[in-house]
């Protein structure tokens, strides 16, 4: 199916592995100039680069950074016309998950919610007048924890659920004027978060007795009772978010599509 994406300039954010980096190759294979923004560049990311490819470094938590970011979309690609907000989880120096609310203070909160959430909003702020000018559409990746609390992640969870809200209200606002925003929701997904060396997955593992391929592949899995019996890929995010990037999604508006594996049980 053709996208209809073939010439349209998308910027993505934390586009340099995981969801971010299916989300960039998925947009070149469409035709798409793309801006990846990552703190730095990635042996996947690299092995993309062509004249469609922009790789940007630089940091969301620095306020000054939006600005340039969407300065040099313009500048190399004339315009824009996608902004996937991808770019989430902890910021650097802090480590997720995190356990009961008590063991968190208000720093640790500031610094999730100005990673997941105002950053966002930053750049998407930056983005928008741009956006308007084309008739374009944004797409943030939230989590399935905005809409199933538990009892660790408080923070994170907490700043998701804020950013689905925002974007509930952004599509009220500048779906009239022609910008879509909807979200992606992912469940546990196959990320460099779990399978680095020393992740989240061998902390597990550690904790569970159990070796680390067998932790992915049955023990969390069947603990979290994921009906499909797996963890997502990375590209099945990345193939939800192209969707709603794309023109042929464009009576889909404030929208939030959950892909997750069945994690999430309630109507």
């Amino acid at each position: 199916m053709d996208l209809n994406l073939h010439g349209r300039v998308a910027l993505v954010t934390g586009g340099s592995k995981g969801i971010g980096l299916a989300v960039v190759r998925t947009l070149i294979e469409e035709g798409a100039f793309v801006v990846a923004a990552s703190r730095s560049a990635s042996p996947g990311l690299t092995a993309l680069d062509g004249p469609n490819l922009l790789h940007v470094a630089g940091d969301l938590m620095d306020s000054a950074f939006p600005e340039q970011l969407v300065a040099r979309t313009v500048e190399a690609f004339g315009g824009l016309d996608v902004l996937v907000n991808n770019a989430g989880g902890p910021p650097p120096g802090v480590v997720l998950p995190r356990g009961p609310f008590l063991d968190g203070g208000d720093d640790d909160w500031r610094a999730i919610f100005e990673f997941n959430l105002f950053a966002v909003l930053r750049l998407t702020r930056v983005a928008m007048p741009h956006l308007l000018e084309r008739g374009g559409a944004i797409v943030n990746v939230s989590s399935t924890l905005a809409h199933q609390p538990a009892t660790n992640n408080y923070e994170y969870a907490a700043a998701k659920a804020a950013l689905s809200h925002a974007a509930k209200g952004l599509a009220e606002e500048f779906g009239p004027r022609g910008v879509r925003v909807n979200t992606v929701s992912p469940g546990v997904v196959r990320t460099n978060w779990w399978t680095d060396e020393g992740g989240v997955a061998d902390m597990f593992a550690g904790a569970m007795g159990v070796d680390k391929d067998t932790l992915l592949d049955k023990t969390l899995p069947e603990m979290l009772r994921l009906s499909t019996g797996r963890f997502v890929e990375p590209q099945e995010i990345a193939d939800a978010v192209v969707l709603l990037a794309s023109p042929r999604s464009g009576s889909t508006n404030g929208s939030d599509f959950v892909v997750d594996g069945g994690l999430l049980k309630e109507m």
